[in-house]
């Protein structure tokens, strides 16, 4: 369903698309790649930037930021791009906005496919997401699991059906994650990353993963906006069970407003949709949502307490299925707690566990 939203922004590229293995030149040195998902969501878009070593007998090549998930199919895909889309050059190194399985999947497959002992090809990446990505490969977190599915049952998704699916997910990232890169270089905030002719400034964001990292080249007009902002659909902004009392949407919309100090005119590259301008639109759209859907929240809450999954039709008023009712439940809770520890609802748990919030 098309969002009308969409209207307001503008799409240079229309309705045009990188076929999968094949590359779209965005601008001089900066190609998409887009990739395939097996979910709702069914592709995530990568990018290719020309590049550099530093020094005067530095490689030629390509900087790759985002990964897909590992697959077979992201691997093949990934081949034919090797082999038909770098102009004969080199991945010299790979950037990773944030530790999703969809950016990080084959960090570590296209890290070694292009590193020697002298010239390794390493890992670009904030030091919290890589931690993050190293626990959750090795133990999967949030979304599967005996823990998640505990922390879910005690916000209302106590349904026999649902919670055994979750606890049977137990290795849902690391089946997509299996293996992270054991050496980084670390991205933060502000810092100045040149890439081959262009400079690329960190701009970090929170609330969606905990430092992502989206980045934004003046010179071409450009920011690699990861998912922190999306033209058509909404970030999803969780709380899980490694932080069960976290507030990640105040942390979330504030990234957001860190992120209206770039140029109007600047060409978004998301990590899902479409290329588009329109930023300060989208983030105005974005901050708009998210006050409506805490204001239908607080309405629900001052008829009768609710729990996450009582609040899931409130936010989302279409049909959910498991990996999709997973992620609804942790926004739901994420707008639950703005409210809670903003003082506006209280918290209060059920003789059966549930917790339910009621105006304070």
């Amino acid at each position: 369903m098309a969002n009308p939203l969409e209207h307001q922004l503008s799409y240079p590229f229309g309705d045009q698309l990188p076929a999968t293995g094949t590359t779209l030149e965005i601008a001089p040195g900066v190609r998409w790649v887009r990739m395939g998902l097996p979910f709702a969501l069914d592709h995530i878009n990568l990018w290719l930037l020309r590049d550099r070593e530093v020094g005067p007998d530095g490689r030629e090549g390509w900087a790759v930021v985002d990964c897909g998930i590992t697959s077979d199919l992201t691997r093949q895909a990934w081949e034919q791009i090797f082999a038909e889309g770098l102009d004969g050059l080199p991945v010299l190194r790979v950037i990773v906005t944030h530790m999703h399985p969809d950016h990080i999947g084959l960090a570590h497959w296209i890290t070694q496919r292009w590193s020697t002992p002298e010239q390794p090809c390493r890992l670009w990446i904030s030091a919290t997401d890589w931690n993050a990505a190293r626990t959750a490969s090795r133990q999967t977190t949030g979304f599967g699991g005996e823990g998640a599915a505990a922390f879910f049952g005690s916000h209302g998704l106590v349904d026999p059906v649902a919670q055994q699916k979750v606890r049977e997910r137990g290795n849902y990232y690391g089946s997509m994650v299996p293996e992270v890169p054991g050496q980084f270089r670390r991205l933060m905030d502000g810092q100045a990353l040149r890439i081959g002719e262009h400079v690329w400034t960190c701009h970090a964001g929170h609330g969606h993963s905990p430092e992502h990292i989206s980045l934004h080249c003046e010179a071409l007009g450009l920011l690699i906006s990861g998912d922190m902002v999306l033209p058509r659909i909404s970030t999803n902004v969780s709380v899980i069970d490694l932080e069960p009392e976290a507030d990640p949407l105040p942390l979330y919309l504030a990234s957001l407003e860190r992120m209206r100090r770039l140029p109007a005119t600047t060409l978004v590259l998301p990590s899902h949709g479409k290329p588009f301008r329109g930023l300060h639109e989208r983030i105005a759209q974005l901050q708009q949502h998210h006050e409506e859907r805490l204001a239908d929240v607080l309405r629900a809450c001052a008829q009768a307490p609710c729990s996450a999954s009582d609040i899931l039709p409130v936010l989302f008023r279409r049909a959910l299925d498991l990996h999709q009712t997973t992620f609804a439940m942790g926004e739901a809770i994420a707008h639950l707690h703005a409210l809670w520890l903003s003082g506006d609802l209280r918290r209060l748990r059920g003789a059966d566990g549930v917790w339910r919030f009621a105006p304070a």
